[in-house]
């Protein structure tokens, strides 16, 4: 008899083989979705045998995570800062790390503001969606260049009843011409060099998008370009906020201050590495 214990037990070993760290955890939220069972049901029913239907959603799901897609994939959804968004392979995948940038612009705007936000390279549009859910007054766009993240994007936005407060652009940042409406900008821009990309887990580099990772030779193409255009063409008083990669707040605060940004911040994700960088264009 396969009892869900016993399935259990052999997918975590069968995941820990697979180099998969978290093998234990990972293979519960796998036959919690599998058999639709929440983490109590679950461990109510342990030692009951599993249906056929649910064993073999399970097995199916397994082998995808053996072959080191990611499980947010799989499972087809991830929470971030409290939602629940609908995640695949066209756009990166939502990280706790990237929390950290939303706490940072929903300092910057105060309760009961009304302003526009944008977000550039929007991707699943979790930046985007979880400074509107938190602060009902504001408006905003997601700006992207994929087709494919845009349609993602445009899809969480709705699901979270926000597409009345939102859009999407779709097209390049460079592209987008409505940069003196926004009060705050934010990104996520790709920020990995291009040197480094070989180095990355299966996961990431097989499966999120590579444009949504590739920072150029020096990780840094993308806030180059991004700064010049926020220096020419964003509003006086706006803001600026960036999530940068764990060795880049010198470089990306830098690029700030020479286009004389100023009150200029920073803050850590919960692994203690500097995570969000922002600016503001002085006032004229």
């Amino acid at each position: 008899m396969r009892t869900y214990k016993a399935l259990l037990r052999t997918g975590t070993q069968d995941l820990r083989e697979a180099g998969i760290e978290d093998a234990g955890h990972e293979v519960r939220r796998i036959m919690m979705a599998a058999s639709g069972l929440s983490r109590t049901g679950l461990i109510s029913v342990e030692m009951d045998e599993v249906p056929n239907q649910v064993a073999d959603r399970f097995a199916g799901m397994l082998r995808k995570r053996q072959a080191r897609q990611p499980l947010q994939h799989i499972l087809g959804t991830t929470e971030f800062y409290g939602l629940e968004l609908l995640c695949d392979a066209r756009a990166l995948i939502p990280r706790p790390d990237s929390e950290v940038v939303v706490e940072a612009a929903l300092h910057l705007i105060p309760e009961g503001e009304a302003m526009t936000v944008a977000d550039l390279g929007t991707g699943s549009g979790c930046l985007l969606a979880a400074i509107l859910a938190n602060r009902p007054k504001v408006r905003g766009i997601g700006v992207e260049a994929s087709p494919e993240a845009a349609s993602l994007a445009r899809e969480n936005l709705s699901r979270l009843g926000l597409e009345d407060r939102a859009s999407v652009f779709e097209g390049s940042w460079a592209d987008w011409q409505d940069w003196s409406s926004a009060g705050l900008v934010i990104s996520n821009p790709p920020y990995i060099a291009s040197a480094e990309i070989a180095s990355l887990s299966p996961e990431v580099r097989t499966h999120d998008p590579m444009a949504a990772l590739d920072g150029g030779d020096d990780g840094l193409f993308a806030y180059r370009e991004i700064i010049k255009l926020a220096s020419g063409n964003l509003k006086p008083g706006a803001w600026l906020v960036f999530e940068i990669g764990y060795d880049q707040k010198e470089a990306v605060s830098g690029l700030l201050e020479a286009a004389e940004f100023s009150e200029f911040g920073s803050s850590k994700d919960l692994g203690g590495n500097d995570r969000a960088v922002w600016g503001r264009k002085p006032e004229k």
